[in-house]
């Protein structure tokens, strides 16, 4: 399928409402998600349940935990080197482990029954089966890509390269970018989840924080 529009939109600057961390112990922040009620974050060894309104970590999980992270409703998925955990978020336990689609794996998403894995090196995102990590199809990108998130059938994902980061929406049908949000210079995206209504949580790296943009009003399709 080839792109009606020959170039992207122009970038504007992201709103950046609200700012957490860094926390202690948490050096580097991977992936980000929500689950209805806290913002989880990956900080490589343990992941960190943070209350929105007060900015708290509520609650830890000793989890190896180095890039993206997402929640299907009822488990947590956590990449983890080279496999994808499904964790019980109550009590921490690994319930299954499938094997990451990609060797430089980054974002992680839930959507439609399907997992989305974002390839950072190969500027994909693939869907993969959350039974077995079989990739069921690939939306290319055109830059390298951090986290991954669906809010009302849009697709966003972060962008880091050098010191520039965006956060971008595509056609997830032909991969065309829709909407780009521009990161103030030196502030980077990792992980990427939307809290279902007017935020989307970026996680900012090596800073340890998580950061709260302004989701665009969603577009008339």
């Amino acid at each position: 399928m080839t792109n009606k529009r020959s170039s992207p939109p122009q970038a504007r600057p992201a709103e950046i409402v609200r700012e957490y961390g860094p926390y202690p112990g948490a050096a580097s922040i991977a992936g980000v998600t929500w689950d209805g009620q806290h913002v989880w974050a990956a900080a490589r060894t343990e992941l960190l349940a943070i209350d929105p309104e007060s900015g708290e970590v509520a609650r830890k999980l000793p989890r190896a935990c180095d890039a993206g992270t997402a929640f299907d409703g009822k488990h947590l998925w956590q990449i983890a080197e080279s496999r994808i955990d499904k964790i019980d978020p109550a009590t921490g336990e690994v319930l299954a482990t499938i094997p990451v689609p990609a060797e430089s794996n980054s974002g992680l998403a839930w959507a439609e029954g399907s997992l989305w894995v974002g390839d950072y090196r190969g500027r994909k995102i693939h869907q993969i089966d959350p039974a077995t990590g079989a990739i069921r199809r690939t939306i290319e990108s055109n830059r390298f890509v951090t986290g991954v998130t669906w809010v009302d059938g849009e697709l966003w994902h972060g962008t880091w390269e050098g010191d520039e980061s965006e956060l971008r929406r595509l056609n997830p049908q032909s991969g065309e970018v829709l909407d780009r949000l521009a990161l103030p210079a030196g502030v980077n995206v990792s992980g990427l989840e939307s809290d279902g209504d007017g935020l989307l949580y970026a996680g900012g790296g090596g800073t340890g924080k998580v950061r709260a943009v302004r989701r665009p009003k969603a577009q008339s399709h």
